[in-house]
């Protein structure tokens, strides 16, 4: 009796395994037949990132990537809902299919590339230190202990860890303030609180010229490489990689790309 229990015991444990299997078998299989049943595709964004994806005084979701998503699934069928994530987690809800695609500002690096399939690049980046012209950052130098802004999970903060030597050797081993929004971090420089903010230069271009003191801030080069905005997936979307690529390309011949980008960025 008892060894019939325990074979019972044995057997549903198999049964347990196989079925976890089973789940994280269906976890990697391309989700494109599933977006288009249910006709719609989730979108983690953050959404204080100017002018990516931002929201307006009245709450209205909108910038460059919400115009440019919402133009690739035109006519497709597919409804597109954004979300808002924690920057922080977003290849986390990826993973956990809580989210589609994450669109918004994000940048290809090799190390994401490990983890996330990228789209073809749309826009091309640079990352900035932003200060006041009254306690202002000219040279790296200038931060040598002093406290610098960065947003967690931010392509600035990537690059910090993937090339630390530049806190160590410019910044004196001072620690980044982390900031879960770029607006957090410029209410912190205005009170003096920091000496800059290292910033993608899409958001400082857009944040300084929408302030009212806009004239009262400055901007360098950071001492690192461009980036290029892509879409990010889970590896195994394929179909859907092919999809925005290929509408990507479409709205490059005809073009509405260019129409999307002159209203963001006249320059």
């Amino acid at each position: 009796m008892m060894r019939l229990k325990r074979l019972a015991t044995a057997g549903l444990l198999l049964g347990l395994l196989v079925s976890l299997a089973g789940c994280h078998s269906r976890q990697k299989t391309d989700s494109w037949a599933t977006i288009e049943r249910r006709q719609k595709v989730v979108i983690g964004i953050d959404d204080s990132f100017v002018p990516m994806t931002y929201r307006e005084k009245n709450g209205q979701l909108t910038g460059f990537d919400v115009e440019l998503a919402k133009a690739i699934f035109k006519g497709s069928g597919i409804q597109v809902d954004f979300q808002s994530i924690d920057w922080d987690m977003k290849e986390t809800e990826l993973n956990n299919q809580t989210i589609d695609l994450i669109w918004s500002g994000y940048s290809k690096t090799e190390e994401r590339a490990k983890r996330v399939a990228f789209s073809q690049p749309y826009l091309t980046n640079h990352q900035m230190i932003v200060s006041m012209k009254q306690n202002p950052v000219n040279r790296l130098a200038d931060l040598k202990g002093q406290n610098l802004g960065v947003q967690t999970g931010s392509s600035g903060m990537a690059q910090l860890d993937r090339r630390p030597a530049v806190l160590k050797q410019k910044i004196a081993n001072q620690t980044p303030i982390l900031y879960d929004t770029y607006n957090n971090a410029f209410i912190d420089l205005q009170a003096k609180r920091i000496k800059g903010i290292l910033i993608d230069q899409v958001y400082a271009n857009f944040e300084i010229k929408a302030r009212a003191n806009g004239q009262d801030f400055q901007v360098i080069e950071s001492p690192f490489a461009a980036e290029k905005f892509a879409v990010g997936m889970r590896p195994e979307d394929q179909k859907l990689r092919r999809f925005i690529n290929r509408r990507y390309q479409v709205l490059k011949q005809n073009g509405q790309l260019a129409k999307i980008q002159a209203k963001w960025f006249k320059e």
